[in-house]
């Protein structure tokens, strides 16, 4: 019984980092308007629109590899178009 108890422990420990991490979301911190931003799909969708239509790249680039500035750039031009679907 102590050994049945122990190993479902173990195996509930193991499980919780796994959830965890399926779960994580990503967060920004937009240091001109001082709020926190959430990427999920919807955001994800709005940078695609802003990194292709509006600034005319010929590629996708992530937005963790953008420039500083480029990061303003896009959080400007997000707050300035809030409701973009």
């Amino acid at each position: 019984m102590k050994k049945l108890a122990v190993a479902l422990l173990c195996a509930a420990s193991l499980s919780g980092p796994a959830v965890s991490l399926a779960e994580e979301h990503h967060r920004y911190y937009d240091r001109e308007r001082h709020d926190w931003h959430e990427w999920n799909e919807h955001e994800n969708r709005a940078y695609r629109h802003w990194l292709m239509e509006e600034r005319r790249e010929q590629r996708y680039r992530e937005y963790q590899r953008l420039k500083a500035e480029q990061q303003r750039a896009y959080w400007r031009w997000r707050h300035a178009h809030p409701d973009w679907r």
